[in-house]
């Protein structure tokens, strides 16, 4: 049974989709539905540590996000900003110590050849999660 839902998102089209689907699996399931945000680190060792977005980026996706599922059914959404050297590392630690039991994603829009392979982190988050994996398209 499907209680735990997180959405990995980052505000593009294909991420929209993921949370449409999100929104949908928890409406039917009765679900709590978690939107995060990975935003992807760097330096730190010596240096400081820097973010792929700003806290104001950060919560106009997150923001974004939230209204989607809102229009979709879901008034409460936990929102999380997940920071993390790798996009699919984050989202599944994320859903273990977290009680996920269902991920859904997106991926970009693929053509020819390209479309019979996942995106890199869908794929890898498919891969690795200890949970299902829903990629939306």
């Amino acid at each position: 049974m499907t209680k735990n839902i997180l959405c990995a998102t980052d505000g593009t089209d294909h991420s929209e989709a993921a949370v449409i689907v999100a929104s949908e699996l928890a409406r039917k399931f009765g679900a709590e539905l978690t939107i995060c945000i990975v935003n992807v680190a760097h330096g730190g060792s010596r240096g400081p540590l820097i973010t792929h977005w700003n806290e104001a980026e950060v919560s106009k996706i997150l923001d974004g996000a939230a209204a989607i599922a809102a229009s979709h059914g879901i008034e409460e959404v936990k929102r999380v900003d997940l920071i993390s050297r790798e996009a699919p590392a984050g989202i599944v630690a994320y859903a273990e110590q977290n009680g996920i039991d269902h991920i859904v994603m997106g991926t970009g829009d693929k053509r020819g050849i390209s479309r019979l392979v996942l995106g890199s982190v869908a794929a890898e988050v498919s891969g690795r999660a200890h949970c299902s994996v829903t990629v939306a398209r």
